[in-house]
């Protein structure tokens, strides 16, 4: 008789404290649970192995990526319905082992292990970053991780982000389903502009400047000219072809360079547009010390930043599992007053910060569907794997920041000289 579904039902439930809100189809074809939800497909015995051996989310991830757990229904309801049980339950390895004096708890363990069968862990999918301790953001940890994310293939991340290829939250007039990506991603980069106040003559440093969108705007439509830096050759190779074809060349260099290694100074305007999530704790004063030090007086900082709520603790806080060995090895993030008083402490006078949360939901969705859509190119450009860790990814941060769990802020700042003149007009949000 097939029965492993509600074998894993029976036995999950007591784990979790609560009824799954999903559906359960097994391998050998049972199902068990909400007949009207989304099912979770349990492929093979493997899957249960990876979730006793790594219990919670980075088992779950495993299993996903691996292609032992997959889903059938909506993605965006089973993802809701299984992060009540993940990703917000907080609970952690002291919870579990309060969970294990429970003698029903205990059983249902000893029963997934004999349905799991053999007890050998299986090995993480190879797209899983493996890295013997922490670091702390050197120049060479930083350049590995950058590799990791951003080298996957340019024409992986054009079936994505489409033809921008702008890897940042783009800004919409409103959810309009009729609205383009593209029209969003260029409203995103020429706010940017205005905000910096660019004008011919400027130049302009363009921190962790992906496939060049910012760069080639930022000179083709307001005269300036640019440095964009990135730690990726993938990256600047597709920059440099793009900006030979827009014939820009005497207005834009593209650098494979540490933002760290940045001597050339003074600018006119720094844009920083989702990298200083990369640059960690230990280093984000020394981040913006850095820059403000290569703005001219009265030079103009724009920083686009995700940002996580605060805890009460902060130190309580640690890096998402799946995301740190998955999607950004080693990133962080800040809340948001931590930036700015980060930022402060450099020297920076902070003028302005725009909440742009909804905007990440919208354009995430874009990119989830672009995938979906291209999903056998995608595979067959970046491998199943690494497909199934972008789509995870990018459909669970949607809900997040839909959710208010992560938020995403433009924050613009100045280095104001002696004079405390700071160039920017008397009422807020006239970027002229």
């Amino acid at each position: 008789m097939a029965d492993a579904a509600l074998r894993l039902k029976r036995l999950v439930e007591p784990l979790l404290g609560v009824p799954l809100p999903v559906r359960i189809r097994a391998w050998d074809g049972s199902e068990a649970g909400p007949p009207d939800a989304p099912a979770l497909v349990v492929r093979n015995r493997r899957a249960v192995r990876r979730l006793l051996f790594k219990p919670g989310e980075l088992g779950l991830a495993r299993a996903w990526v691996a292609g032992d757990l997959g889903l059938d229904g909506d993605l965006y309801t089973a993802l809701g319905l299984i992060s009540g049980l993940v990703w917000e339950r907080g609970e952690d390895a002291r919870g579990l082992g309060r969970a294990l004096r429970d003698p029903e708890v205990r059983a249902a363990v000893r029963g997934l292990v004999v349905l799991a069968g053999p007890p050998l862990p299986p090995a993480p999918p190879p797209e899983e970053v493996r890295r013997p301790r922490r670091h702390l953001h050197t120049k060479r940890s930083d350049k590995r991780a950058i590799s990791h994310h951003y080298d996957v293939g340019n024409d992986f991340y054009e079936l994505v982000l489409g033809p921008s290829m702008v890897y940042s939250c783009a800004y919409w007039e409103a959810p309009d389903p009729d609205g383009t990506l593209e029209g969003a991603q260029r409203d995103k980069l020429d706010l940017v502009c205005r905000k910096l106040g660019l004008a011919p003559g400027h130049r302009l440093l363009d921190v962790g400047c992906g496939w060049g969108s910012m760069a080639v705007h930022a000179a083709r439509e307001y005269g300036v000219s640019v440095v964009g830096v990135t730690l990726s050759q993938e990256q600047a190779a597709y920059a440099r072809k793009r900006v030979a074809g827009e014939g820009l060349t005497d207005r834009i260099e593209i650098r494979v360079q540490d933002y760290r290694d940045v001597t050339d100074g003074p600018y006119d305007a720094i844009s920083s547009l989702g990298m200083a999530e990369h640059v960690g704790a230990e280093r984000y004063l020394e981040y913006a010390e850095d820059l403000l030090k290569l703005l001219r007086p009265g030079g103009r900082l724009l920083n686009h930043q995700i940002a996580r709520r605060p805890h009460r603790d902060e130190s309580a806080y640690t890096l998402d599992g799946f995301i740190d060995a998955y999607v950004f090895p080693d990133g962080e993030l800040a809340p948001l007053g931590t930036t700015v008083t980060q930022l402060e402490r450099a020297g920076f006078e902070v003028r302005d910060v725009e909440s742009i949360r909804e905007h990440y939901a919208l354009t995430l969705r874009r990119w989830v569907a672009n995938l979906e859509r291209e999903w056998a190119d995608a595979v067959r450009l970046a491998g199943a794997g690494r497909a199934r860790v972008w789509l995870l990814y990018m459909a669970a941060c949607a809900l997040a920041f839909e959710r208010n769990r992560l938020g995403v802020n433009q924050v613009l700042a100045v280095r104001a000289p002696e004079s405390g003149t700071s160039g920017l007009p008397l009422r807020a949000r006239t970027w002229n």
